[in-house]
């Protein structure tokens, strides 16, 4: 095993937070076409361990494999948490200790403008006297989680052609609830979906957990192709982080060290629905969202105490350690050689503009934003720009960092408002506006618990017919997505 050298990973906090990077302390800013890098790392030396390419055997993927992702669905609920509100909880509960401040300046430098959340600040659970223990978080994770899951499952369904009788195989992950029977089997019962469907329930991969879902799903729907039997795999990653706080905002003042998560998550739930075209005619293009080329998972050594999430009488406690930011992006371009190296050479130079050698920069990447320093690490690392990530910066600013489900919230961003055509050529205006089509290779990408990676390729389904759905007689593209309702192309941008 060769060993992969992570600098600048020491401890976040000292001194406070900062405007640019300084040594032993926390940065803000956020990366937004004009704006810098957030949440800010600090000195420090870490060894982690990847396998060596001489190591590894890569076993080609097929041409042929067949998967595409049929419809995505995503569900947030109704109330936005804005930085503001952290500081009325923690002032109202809490004395304001030197940690305290610390946390609470860091929240207003996040780049998150609002999260997402089950309630408002002032929410009894969030209010009274004590933290609210492991069965509370329970009992709203069963009448909210679900709730959104329900949702988000059935627009998943309702976009891929199906309806829930058609649905074969579930997987679905939560880091945010832990009970048997877990909460999958009621929100299949909510859709009406068969009790007969094969089901997973995946747990212990945090924020890695909606790719880890479709991965998953994928090596379920071609065992099944094996068989020559029909897949349409429901995939689903649920998380409700917001009513954690409190327990949070607890450790830190016990503790008196600087926990950032409480900066940053937010709630969430997010679907999609993998098929393997077993009895499905897909001769006519557009029908689908994402076509699945391959994909890989890994594992860095010595790193299990860097990402976490440990139970606690009082629900679950987040673990972000200061090295996570330059730990993932060093990592990034190890995974990617490694997955483009068992994808056929002329499969990758299809997703180039110029038919030729395919580059980083020629794809969009859904990188689950779990911090605006992993993602313009990530983006630095592997020579993106922000255009490329621009769905992870908007989803990142105007939701937060749903764990799991995130990447879901991503995937669905760009195929609903992307840059310039199928080709990927064409005017950039930045995170949140472009032109429905976008590049044509789409590359996932998810950090959780272990550090374990998630990377998947995937390529458009191209949509029926000469014109792209969505455009006006003008060329101009109308983009309504519950985010933005603006036009672009050839009217002013509002």
């Amino acid at each position: 095993m060769a060993p992969l050298e992570v600098i600048n990973g020491g401890a976040v906090g000292n001194g406070g937070a900062m405007d640019g990077h300084t040594n032993g302390a926390y940065t803000n800013g956020h990366t937004n076409g004009a704006n810098g890098a957030a949440n800010g790392v600090s000195n420090g030396t870490h060894d982690a361990t990847v396998p060596d390419e001489e190591e590894e055997e890569h076993e080609m993927f097929p041409e042929d494999m067949n998967l595409r992702v049929m419809g995505i669905g995503v569900e947030y609920p109704p109330h936005k948490v804005v930085p503001k509100d952290l500081e009325t909880i923690a002032q109202k509960h809490y004395p304001q200790t030197e940690s305290i401040k610390k946390v609470l300046s860091i929240n207003r430098f996040t780049g998150i403008e609002a999260r997402r959340s089950v309630g408002e600040c002032m929410h009894p659970i969030a209010n009274q006297e004590a933290a609210p223990k492991i069965d509370q978080l329970h009992e709203l994770f069963m009448e909210h989680g679900v709730s959104l899951a329900t949702s988000a499952c059935s627009k998943a369904i309702q976009d891929a052609g199906y309806t829930p009788s058609a649905i074969t195989h579930t997987v679905f992950t939560t880091c945010t609830d832990s009970a048997n029977p877990g909460y999958d089997i009621f929100v299949l019962k909510n859709l009406g979906v068969k009790n007969t469907v094969e089901k997973v329930l995946l747990h212990g991969v945090g924020c890695s957990g909606g790719l880890a879902g479709l991965r998953t799903a994928c090596n379920i729907a071609l065992g099944a192709k094996a068989r020559g039997r029909r897949a349409r795999v429901l995939v689903c990653a649920t998380e409700i982080c917001t009513v954690l706080v409190r327990s949070e905002l607890d450790s830190i003042l016990a503790e008196n060290n600087i926990r950032i998560g409480i900066t940053l998550f937010s709630d969430c739930s997010g679907a999609a629905v993998v098929s393997n075209g077993v009895g499905e005619d897909w001769s006519k293009s557009g029908k689908g969202v994402y076509g699945i080329l391959g994909w890989k998972h890994d594992t860095v050594e010595k790193t299990e105490k860097d990402i976490g999430f440990d139970i606690d009488p009082l629900g679950w406690k987040v673990i972000l350690t200061p090295r996570v930011p330059k730990l993932t992006s060093e990592v990034t371009p190890t995974i990617y050689k490694s997955l483009f190296s068992s994808i056929s050479p002329s499969v990758l130079s299809s997703l180039s503009p110029s038919n030729s050698s395919l580059k980083p920069e020629d794809l969009d990447w859904a990188l689950h934003p779990g911090g605006s320093l992993i993602l313009t690490g990530v983006s630095e690392k592997m020579n993106i720009s922000v255009s490329n990530l621009r769905s992870s910066f908007e989803v990142y600013t105007n939701f937060g960092n749903s764990s799991s489900a995130t990447i879901f919230s991503v995937m669905d961003r760009l195929r609903s408002d992307t840059e310039a055509g199928i080709a990927g050529e064409g005017p950039t205006y930045g995170p949140g506006f472009g032109i429905k089509g976008g590049r044509k290779g789409v590359l996932g990408c998810a950090f959780g618990p272990g550090v374990s990676i998630e990377m998947m390729l995937m390529k458009r389904v191209e949509p029926n017919g000469d014109k792209l759905d969505g455009v006006l007689e003008n060329g101009v593209v109308e983009i309504t997505n519950g985010v933005h309702e603006v036009q672009v192309g050839g009217e002013e941008l509002d």
